[in-house]
């Protein structure tokens, strides 16, 4: 296994990684984790989003610092632009999840990825949001996604696997339940 820098490779530390395998291996309930986010409407299609903790490894976790995301629409969709809209965002969940798990992975096996970039275009038909045709899907119809990855030749092909194992690629691909609540104030 080539490495940088001790047990490092493609900035993963890999002897960390390694470690949590091991350790999920002997506990399996170690895995299962629990990520929140908190959202808050601010008028028309701006929304406020706050990232605090999780629960993983048994525990409650916090991040180092506060995450904040907004989200609004173009202009064009009535909006004021003050941030990626939702269907952006999730374009940008799945390739940084995507990327993630490959280079994570590539470095556990001794891959070395020395630049690694992607463009992702979703297609989707406004008229499924605003209810104007049931045969119209609400969301995306279609997602490409191109990388472009300066490593070995041969490792291509592996990557193009590795990349299947992203969480973010699984719900996309397969979807997952959602259950939706609302109450009063």
């Amino acid at each position: 296994m080539e490495m940088e820098q001790g047990s490092s490779l493609n900035g993963v530390d890999v002897s960390m990684i390694e470690h949590t395998v091991n350790a999920i291996q002997a506990q399996p309930e170690l895995a299962k984790f629990k990520f929140r986010l908190h959202n808050t409407w601010i008028s028309g299609g701006h929304n406020h989003a706050q990232v605090g903790n999780f629960h993983g490894c048994n525990q409650e976790n916090s991040h180092l610092t506060a995450l904040t995301l907004e989200a609004d629409e173009p202009p064009v969709l009535a909006g004021t632009d003050l941030g990626a809209n939702p269907v952006e965002h999730l374009l940008n969940a799945l390739a940084a999840c995507l990327t993630s798990t490959m280079v994570y992975h590539a470095a556990i096996r001794g891959i070395k990825i020395e630049e690694l970039e992607s463009d992702l275009e979703g297609d989707i038909d406004l008229r499924g949001f605003l209810g104007l045709s049931k045969e119209v899907r609400k969301g995306y119809e279609n997602i490409r996604v191109n990388f472009r990855v300066k490593t070995a030749a041969e490792n291509l092909e592996k990557l193009k696997a590795l990349s299947k194992l992203s969480p973010v690629f699984d719900v996309t691909s397969n979807g997952t339940k959602v259950d939706v609540q609302i109450e009063s104030q």
